[in-house]
């Protein structure tokens, strides 16, 4: 856990990609819709942004952002929010074309390492995973939710195989004594899911993905920011977004596909009506993914399933 709230150990993933997908930052406006440790709104802002939109539902990051007033002064506007309200938070502030947007959808070091959050299964700490501090907790699903409610959110969620045997232990156990700590939970599914099969990865992390998503509504979130975040574009614009889970990825990617047209034509791909693809405002930036280095990788382990996808407005 961090000893001081200015202090940060988080390393943003891919950031000189994002920066270099924002184009020349000169004299630009761009949002930071998970400002989080403040690595890419920093890095954006050094870049020569004229000015940087964060925007963080988790108060103790917008609380650390403070501390830059004397760096940035009033270059950067940090708003404790969800992202999905970034539509309204530029309109209030004045800004209602943005040059840029950077999303990135993994919690960031600092989140993940303070055991009293209850995101990560290598600490124990309390069952909480709330970014905004309010709300249902992850303790109040374990222990309000029947047996069927739990297996559809840790299979929905976390793709989890064994989400009805899982389920039904911890109906049954939490007769006995209720589920509180992250501990518990991890002993828990790993007498479910042996170690083994799951390549030396935490059997429980696929549990806890399903719960953090859920109890956040992320995937929810980032469903309702996405065509807010083009609207808000102005021509030239990029939306850049990392993603570190399949779910989360094949959201942004059927999107992505939905309203931007490809980078090149696929000549082995069915003709397609050169009219119609040409009246569609947005491109897609890159044809596959960015990934991080093996070197970055090496460096951050949380990099490991990292994923950079971006779209431009076009006209």
């Amino acid at each position: 856990m961090l000893n001081n709230l200015n202090e940060t150990v988080h390393v943003p993933v891919l950031l000189e990609e994002v920066v270099s997908m924002m184009g020349d930052l000169q004299g630009k406006v761009i949002v930071d819709g998970t400002f989080g440790g403040g690595g890419y709104s920093r890095a954006l802002l050094d870049a020569g942004a004229k000015k940087v939109i964060g925007i963080d539902q988790d108060p103790l990051a917008v609380k650390r952002a403070e501390s830059w007033r004397g760096l940035y002064g009033d270059r950067l506007q940090v708003v404790n929010a969800c992202f999905s309200e970034m539509k309204k938070i530029t309109k209030e502030l004045g800004e209602n074309e943005i040059d840029g947007i950077v999303l990135d959808l993994g919690f960031s070091s600092d989140q993940l390492d303070d055991y009293e959050r209850g995101f990560a299964f290598k600490y124990d700490g309390p069952l909480d995973m709330r970014m905004r501090g309010s709300g249902v907790s992850a303790a109040d699903v374990l222990a309000e939710y029947d047996e069927r409610q739990l297996a559809d959110i840790f299979y929905k969620y976390g793709e989890e195989r064994k989400s009805r045997q899982i389920a039904k232990l911890i109906v049954e156990r939490r007769e006995a004594e209720p589920l509180l700590r992250t501990q518990q939970l991890v002993d828990l599914v790993g007498q479910i899911v042996p170690s083994w099969k799951v390549q030396g990865k935490n059997p429980a992390m696929k549990v806890f993905q399903a719960l953090r998503i859920y109890v956040n509504k992320e995937l929810e979130e980032l469903e309702r920011v996405l065509p807010d975040a083009l609207d808000l574009l102005t021509k030239g614009g990029v939306l850049g977004i990392v993603t570190f889970h399949s779910l989360e990825d094949r959201v942004v990617k059927d999107f992505f596909r939905s309203v931007g047209r490809p980078v090149a034509k696929n000549k082995y791909a069915q003709a397609v009506d050169d009219e119609g693809v040409d009246e569609k405002s947005f491109e897609v930036v890159n044809r596959k993914p960015i990934l991080p280095s093996a070197v970055e990788v090496a460096d951050n382990s949380r990099a490991r399933s990292a994923k950079l996808r971006g779209l431009r407005r076009l006209r």
